[in-house]
């Protein structure tokens, strides 16, 4: 009999076939298929943005964030990708047995700032204490809504040409969360680059009509999110290695453990597909806000390699940059 495996929840390839041949097997529907980052339904005529996510991060506390925070902003993104105004989040907590009450408390206030810091409200929430053993520390699901305000993006619009524009450095949260749970000292503290992205991407959409598709890059990343875009076969994305945002101490501690960035998950980055005409007044919008600092053009829609994704590498050559497979880091979200 098939066991479920941690890599079953990688975000990789094993993850997508567990979620075809079961849950849409069972489940599917015309919202349910799209596999949107949020379900985009109608309500009395208003489009809003439905989405939910569960936090198990080992450990619950990392340099740049911790569990409470990182649910209400992976919650947060989701709808914002999706071309929604966040607005109302649940909170469910599943809290082991002789869980410490000062980090609750911590964890509350942090998920309290938050909340404040993305604008969203927390109306609903459930608490749950099991017996020990039951969890690990804390498990954290939230669920958020909010109202479309720029409706239509999908994969199905990417067309050849369109500029793949990526909001900033990849890696830091996987490997900040690596660090901590392994007690691995780098020359530089990588902190996770957990954080909102609604008003990243509102400047964003004020600016260009031409957004075509949007996803924040968190497990499996950003090699894995550009593998979804380009499902289906009708093109391929051709990225640039020079170009990819990497910093010296996630490069440093990639080297050193072997890893690919391409493939480390983020918590805070955004990879966006627009048409070229507007690339520059987008990569200037983005700019203008401290999360897109360093915000840049990491690649471009081709008609080449249909359903696949190609490195140009600085050495000169190329090579396809394929879906994570299995669970690289298990336990970063």
């Amino acid at each position: 009999m098939e066991k479920i495996l941690l890599s079953h929840g990688s975000g990789g390839t094993m993850m997508h076939k567990l979620i075809d041949s079961l849950f849409m097997r069972e489940l599917g529907n015309p919202t349910l298929i799209e596999k949107k980052d949020s379900a985009i339904v109608e309500i009395g005529g208003k489009k809003i943005a439905f989405t939910t996510d569960s936090y198990v991060v080992n450990p619950i506390f990392f340099p740049g964030g911790d569990i409470g925070s990182l649910a209400v902003y992976g919650t947060v993104n989701d709808l914002a990708v999706c071309g929604a105004k966040p607005l109302f989040i649940s909170l469910g907590l599943i809290i082991e047995e002789g869980f410490d009450r000062d980090l609750l408390e911590k964890i509350v206030k942090s998920i309290s700032s938050a909340a404040k810091r993305a604008r969203v409200d927390v109306v609903t929430g459930d608490t749950k204490v099991v017996e020990r053993g039951s969890c690990d520390k804390i498990f954290i699901n939230t669920s958020g809504i909010g109202a479309i305000y720029y409706p239509g993006l999908s994969i199905e619009n990417i067309k050849p040409r369109d500029s793949v524009i990526l909001s900033g450095t990849i890696g830091e949260h996987a490997i900040s969360v690596l660090s901590k749970r392994e007690g691995i000292s780098f020359s530089t503290i990588v902190r996770s680059d957990s954080a909102p992205l609604n008003a990243l991407i509102a400047k964003v959409l004020s600016v260009s009509k031409g957004v075509r598709f949007m996803r924040d890059p968190t497990r499996g990343g950003a090699a894995t999110t550009l593998n979804e875009m380009v499902t289906g076969g009708r093109f391929g994305i051709s990225i640039e290695e020079e170009d990819l945002p990497v910093t010296e101490g996630v490069r440093a501690s990639c080297e050193l453990l072997g890893f690919d960035p391409l493939y480390l998950a983020n918590e805070g980055r955004v990879i966006i597909v627009a048409k070229r005409d507007d690339e520059k007044r987008i990569l200037r919008a983005m700019r203008s806000d401290p999360l897109g600092r360093s915000s840049r053009v990491i690649g471009t829609v081709t008609k080449e390699y249909p359903g696949k994704v190609y490195m140009n590498t600085s050495s000169g050559g190329r090579r396809i940059v394929g879906m994570l497979s299995s669970e690289q880091l298990p336990r970063i979200c």
